[in-house]
């Protein structure tokens, strides 16, 4: 097992809340939930923003992990959803538009699951991979 912390943020997460944000078991890539975090900790004002930030950190992530999206076969998505609002609505508009930017070739399993709150209470979204690194 090799456990790795992103840099920055999550070099922070492993200092202050003794955790990793990524762990590699020969080919496979698990990672933590990837809030739209700065390496700060600070969330975006825009909705749009925080998710496609979310996956930007995934990416990051992925990266100190020997990964890339392409890589992606699993996601979990955790929302807290503000009054009057949807998943389908709100969040899948831009989710979807990332997958289809960072995953053009194939469309991996998702769950998605709406949560009363997630670890900063700014935070709308997290978003959880696991990925298989294969030889090309």
């Amino acid at each position: 097992m090799q456990f790795t912390a992103t840099p920055g943020y999550g070099e922070k997460a492993l200092e202050l809340l003794h955790y990793n944000q990524a762990v590699r078991i020969g080919d496979r890539v698990e990672i933590s939930g990837q809030g739209g975090w700065d390496d700060d900790f600070v969330i975006p004002e825009s909705l749009e923003d925080e998710i496609r930030r979310a996956f930007e950190n995934v990416e990051r992530t992925l990266n100190t992990a020997g990964a890339t999206w392409s890589d992606v076969i699993h996601v979990n998505s955790y929302h807290v959803l503000g009054e009057g609002q949807t998943m389908s609505e709100h969040h899948n508009p831009v989710i979807v538009e990332e997958y289809r930017r960072r995953m053009p070739d194939r469309a991996p399993i998702w769950t998605q699951v709406g949560v009363t709150a997630l670890g900063l209470p700014t935070m709308h979204i997290e978003i959880r991979v696991t990925a298989v690194v294969t030889a090309e």
